[in-house]
């Protein structure tokens, strides 16, 4: 039984996913850690799979003829891991999205974690952008505050603040773990045992949201989640996403809204789907006034976003 298994998933990012999996071997070596290292990639186009088997034979290839979202893709591979029935699956599962650099010894130090608190059920690293900036790694449970400012930002500072979900910097810049809602789920390390106590990610979610279900299942469940700014992890962030950017904005709120159905009460819903609605109208209404390309696409995006909530109210 291997303790620690790493799962990736890729889609037409070839060059970034060869660094990543450079920068996560020489880490786990560093480390001095074996860990099974697992890639699943979604039909990309620009030769990811050819590259990594050729350059990471070593890596556990699965290769998908569609692009099936990443909640599926990296539940393929815990499947294949043995996960939820099996008891030989690894004790702790990494995943790591292919836009990441690891640094140092994050891996062991994120592992040594996970063995001293045995009631962590999920740990992430600290994040920083690949020139140094910091970012944030970890978040609270997304209430309607976090959700206002996301549609209406008012002043750039109420963005860092608690009632966005962000923790504040010096909890990060001291080194000690603290408590949190969610890691960013690109470089989420999961206890095994916590995986089974409520089952794999839901395939629900394409894409987006799908670490904050998994992470608000296990807090139900009795399990902690942690920032372990000690471990560091560079990551540029929405490499692939970038590439297909209105069906990302319908993703996102797609995926948003199935979040807010599944664990706001039935009052809370609502009054997210209202806000939902009207930001998306608010955001359409402005695309319509300029002459940038691509705006009518962006449009039309919020538009069907708007729509989207309308729908989820009524449900």
């Amino acid at each position: 039984m291997d303790d620690l298994a790493v799962v990736m998933v890729t889609w037409n990012v070839r060059d970034w996913a060869l660094r990543a999996l450079r920068s996560l071997f020489a880490a786990l070596e560093r480390s001095e850690l074996a860990a099974s290292v697992w890639v699943v990639d979604n039909a990309s186009g620009d030769g990811t799979p050819e590259a990594i088997r050729s350059a990471f034979p070593m890596v556990r290839l699965i290769v998908n003829s569609t692009n099936r979202g990443f909640a599926a893709a990296n539940n393929q591979a815990l499947k294949a891991m043995g996960y939820p029935d099996r008891s030989a699956a690894p004790r702790y599962v990494w995943l790591l999205n292919p836009d990441t650099e690891v640094l140092d010894e994050a891996p062991r130090i994120l592992l040594r974690f996970m063995e001293a608190t045995p009631r962590a059920g999920v740990c992430g690293p600290r994040l920083i952008y690949p020139d140094g900036r910091f970012q944030h790694s970890a978040f609270d449970f997304p209430g309607l505050a976090q959700l206002f400012l996301d549609l209406f930002p008012l002043h750039p500072r109420l963005l860092e603040t608690r009632l966005n979900g962000r923790y504040p910097r010096a909890w990060y810049a001291r080194g000690k773990p603290f408590r949190i809602g969610h890691p960013l789920g690109a470089a989420m390390m999961v206890r095994g045992e916590a995986i089974r106590s409520v089952g794999l990610l839901d395939e629900g979610y394409w894409i987006y949201a799908e670490e904050v279900d998994w992470c608000w299942r296990m807090a139900r469940a009795g399990w902690e989640r942690y920032c372990v700014p000690e471990a560091v992890v560079a990551h540029a962030g929405g490499e692939s996403a970038r590439q297909a950017r209105p069906e990302m904005i319908r993703a996102l709120w797609a995926s948003r809204l199935r979040l807010y159905r599944q664990h706001y009460p039935r009052w809370k819903f609502r009054l997210a789907c209202r806000l939902v609605a009207i930001g998306a109208s608010w955001r359409a209404q402005a695309l319509a006034r300029t002459v940038d390309p691509g705006s009518e696409a962006m449009r039309a995006a919020y538009e069907e976003v708007r729509r989207m909530a309308f729908q989820a109210e009524k449900l």
